[in-house]
């Protein structure tokens, strides 16, 4: 079933966020929206972390290169990640064409609520984005 943006949660630094269960466990899917895509144009590189790697709410867990300048990704929730998608580096393109679906970068199991109260809902993160645009 394909997310639709109105669905997520949302960081300041423009990470989106779907959180599901899985049994006990609480999964995040993350990726960067499409505002910060368009915003960086021209994404030429990502580095995304290896699977097991730890993060921390607001720790940068890899980069994202445009023509303009790198730009930090940061963790919204804390936890393990369970899942890189390694197509999004051999195939940038994904990130303009689907962000929201084909274009996730990271699955982390959370091991911890730390984070999730500061993530916006829809509504507010399209504010956010008018005041920044």
């Amino acid at each position: 079933m394909a997310l639709k943006p109105e669905e997520l949660r949302y960081s300041e630094t423009h990470e989106w966020v779907n959180i599901t269960s899985e049994g006990s466990n609480k999964l995040a899917t993350i990726g960067i929206t499409k505002f910060a895509v368009e915003q960086l144009s021209n994404v030429v590189f990502m580095e995304l972390p290896e699977v097991g790697q730890r993060v921390e709410v607001e720790e940068e867990f890899g980069e994202v290169e445009s023509v303009k300048a790198v730009s930090p990704l940061y963790s919204p929730v804390q936890g393990e990640i369970v899942a890189v998608n390694k197509e999004i580096a051999k195939n940038l393109e994904i990130l303009d064409s689907d962000p929201y679906n084909a274009g996730w970068l990271i699955k982390v199991r959370l091991t911890s609520d730390v984070g999730l109260s500061k993530l916006l809902d829809y509504t507010k993160y399209e504010q956010q984005c008018a005041q920044e645009g």
